[in-house]
């Protein structure tokens, strides 16, 4: 919600504002001046998911202890200037890195999708690599009565999005280690060059039938059952059906 109603920076600015607020506050408590840093570090880096670009994320995340070694406000020993990175690499492990990027589900992007890939109630739909939740909260507004379950490899994200959705399973772990084989719907929001990947282990593991939904990548030379326009910015949501299912 913040990144929609916050142009930027506005989203960098207010968090760096956070993270100076929250140090200097921490350090009138006479709180230890390494636990100060990994606080106040701490809400930077958690507060990088507003950006909505990895160079932004970075931005957001490194911009109190940039301008904390800039400004030499507090002496500091030459460890501490591993704790953002640490923290940065516990939000984004590096698996999240070499797959998609925190992208979020726009509002509504998905409430059309029944008419194209309708699904019996409970239905099993995965969310693979959910992230904060987005993808979730538009699966449930389009399935109301699916068994939602979330998959996120980023520890910290995994349990954010486990509270912003509490009617939904989400677990950690390795989206491409994952048996997709019991679901009868897998919805991404991966990379371009994920997406020939990902149709090989739907076609290998998913039962004729069931259901592979890509918002906005498409998957290289196969047809889609489906497609559809109505997510903000143009962006198509690519429908594609498991073969040997029943013609609907």
């Amino acid at each position: 919600m913040v990144r929609r109603f916050l142009p930027w920076p506005l989203p960098a600015l207010t968090v760096w504002a956070a993270a100076w607020l929250l140090f200097g506050a921490l350090q009138r408590a006479q709180l230890p001046v390494a636990w100060t840093l990994v606080l106040a570090c701490g809400l930077g880096t958690a507060a990088s998911v507003l950006g909505d670009t990895w160079w932004r994320r970075g931005l957001i995340a490194a911009g109190f202890p940039l301008s904390l070694a800039l400004t030499g406000a507090a002496a500091l020993p030459a460890w501490a200037w591993l704790v953002p990175l640490a923290l940065l690499l516990l939000v984004y492990p590096l698996n999240a890195w070499r797959d998609a990027p925190l992208f979020p589900t726009p509002p509504d992007a998905l409430n059309d999708l029944p008419d194209f890939a309708p699904l019996e109630p409970g239905a099993r739909v995965l969310d693979a690599g959910c992230g904060l939740g987005d993808g979730l909260i538009a699966l449930r507004q389009a399935y109301p009565l699916a068994q939602l379950e979330g998959l996120e490899w980023s520890r910290p994200l995994r349990w954010l999005c486990a509270r912003r959705c509490p009617w939904a399973r989400v677990v950690q772990g390795d989206i491409w280690r994952a048996d997709w084989s019991g679901f009868q719907l897998v919805y991404l929001f991966q990379r371009p060059e994920s997406m020939e990947r990902a149709a090989a282990k739907a076609q290998a593991e998913m039962a004729p039938g069931a259901w592979l939904v890509s918002l906005e990548f498409a998957v290289p030379g196969w047809p889609p059952h489906g497609q559809l326009h109505h997510a903000p910015g143009g962006r198509p949501v690519w429908v594609y059906r498991m073969p040997g299912g029943t013609p609907l």
